[in-house]
């Protein structure tokens, strides 16, 4: 692991999303909580921060941070059969939280695949990427 013991504690934030493609009547039954596996949007809020707080079990070389808060917004467009899922991860530490935000929205994302796959196995995810950051020593940066 890198060490980190010489940096300082600061305030950080991450946000991350994920895209999932789906067909529009898939999306429809998650709109309209049809799916027979329940509420997908809620079990897949509750997954995102369980992967949240798990996440340095899961990355090797990823240090435990003190996480202070974190969000879960979905937008799901039932006509375009796509659903956005945007993860934000704040902390106050010596690293920053891009990983866990990552996680959780990947995580997120598997638990709507999931409980949707005996309707539709063939969603798609994709685009999984880191949105924006802030703090340390780097500063701010968005994703243009």
């Amino acid at each position: 692991m890198v060490d980190i013991s010489e940096k300082p504690v600061t305030v950080r934030t991450a946000t991350a999303s994920v895209k999932i493609r789906m067909s529009p009547q898939t999306a429809k039954a998650i709109a309209e909580g049809k799916v027979p596996k329940g509420d997908v949007l809620a079990c897949a809020q509750v997954a995102a921060y369980l992967a949240i707080k798990k996440t340095p079990e899961l990355i090797p070389l990823c240090h435990p941070i003190p996480i202070s808060g974190a969000e879960v917004q979905f937008d799901l467009r039932p006509e375009e059969g796509l659903l956005r899922i945007e993860v934000t991860v704040r902390c106050a530490a010596q690293t920053g939280a891009e990983m866990e935000a990552l996680t959780g929205a990947a995580i997120a994302a598997l638990t709507v695949y999931d409980m949707c796959k005996g309707i539709e196995p063939g969603i798609v995810i994709e685009q999984l990427q880191l949105e924006r950051k802030s703090g340390g020593k780097s500063g701010e940066w968005n994703r243009g």
